[in-house]
């Protein structure tokens, strides 16, 4: 099965977007946005971006668990992973956004 974006309406008219892998996992979540249209903008913006290595910003959070950002070419962030407990299954994580994101369907759930 394929990855796939969902994008939800959020607090106070904003929208937002989930990347889930085949198996339904929550592999990358957007910053909020004030218009669908940004929202969607995001989304093709993560379709351009992923296959680009150096758009992922490998971090460590306050409590040492490994997550990443996916940077746009302008540097700014575009989604955020959940925290993994090792580099490793952060890395698998990457690798499952380089995967899911180019061919992924779009799912609007605001309708």
């Amino acid at each position: 099965m394929a990855g796939k974006f969902e994008i939800k309406a959020g607090a106070r008219k904003s929208f937002r977007f989930n990347l889930k892998a085949g198996n339904g996992q929550v592999i990358l979540t957007s910053e909020s946005y004030k218009t669908k249209k940004a929202c969607e903008n995001g989304v093709a913006s993560v379709k351009k971006n992923c296959s680009n290595d150096n758009c992922f910003d490998r971090k460590i959070a306050k409590n040492n668990k490994p997550y990443f950002n996916l940077k746009s070419t302008n540097g700014q962030v575009i989604g955020k992973s959940q925290m993994y407990a090792s580099n490793a299954s952060m890395e698998n994580g990457i690798a499952s956004v380089k995967k899911n994101a180019p061919g992924a369907a779009v799912v609007d759930l605001t309708a």
